[in-house]
């Protein structure tokens, strides 16, 4: 425990997380959502995948997807369909690269599915696999130590990053296909 009585401005640390989040969105996260709805609107069937906190927002992207009446899966999941000719395996490697990615990629290629990486690390051995690479340009876990790391810990930034991007992403899709809100909720989940 510190030996400060003053506890931290809760307003004053999320107004610097905010600002770190917004710093992720440049001019070119417009050309990367164009260019990500074009892959997943022209995919026969879309699986996704990531590891730990990435996975998490990789399955939240699945699902709005879902929401948006797409034959989108999860990685993993039993009844995840095999990938072949005309689909897409979206995969998350924030840091630049993982094992269970990269063997994914090496998988989904040969039978002639799309890869597309979502990554910070354009230069990462999983964006050099990819057909596509969409980058957001965030703190993860390969860069998050030293004078230059923001306030938020290891990959939070990258992976909060995702959840808006996908978010809004979905949004666009949403629009591209002629589809409202009541439309998307209504494919919401009643079993809860």
């Amino acid at each position: 425990m510190s030996g400060s009585n003053t506890a931290p401005d809760v307003s004053e640390l999320a107004r610097r997380a905010l600002d770190e989040v917004a710093g992720v969105f440049t001019p070119a996260i417009s050309d990367a959502a164009t260019r990500m709805g074009d892959e997943i609107l022209g995919a026969r069937r879309i699986a996704c995948y990531g590891v730990g906190r990435e996975g998490l927002m990789m399955r939240a992207l699945c699902m709005r997807l879902m929401h948006l009446g797409l034959d989108a899966h999860v990685v993993g999941d039993m009844t995840t369909p095999p990938v072949g000719k005309g689909d897409l395996l979206m995969v998350s490697a924030g840091p630049g690269a993982f094992s269970t990615v990269l063997g994914l990629l090496s998988m989904a290629q040969p039978v002639g599915a799309r890869t597309l990486v979502v990554t910070a690390q354009l230069e990462g051995e999983a964006a050099r696999a990819a057909d596509v690479v969409i980058h957001l340009p965030a703190q993860t876990m390969a860069d998050d130590t030293g004078a230059g790391a923001g306030l938020l810990p290891m990959g939070s930034l990258y992976e909060t990053a995702q959840l808006i991007f996908f978010d809004l992403l979905s949004i666009l899709l949403r629009e591209r296909t002629g589809q409202t809100p009541e439309q998307m909720r209504a494919r919401h989940t009643n079993l809860e």
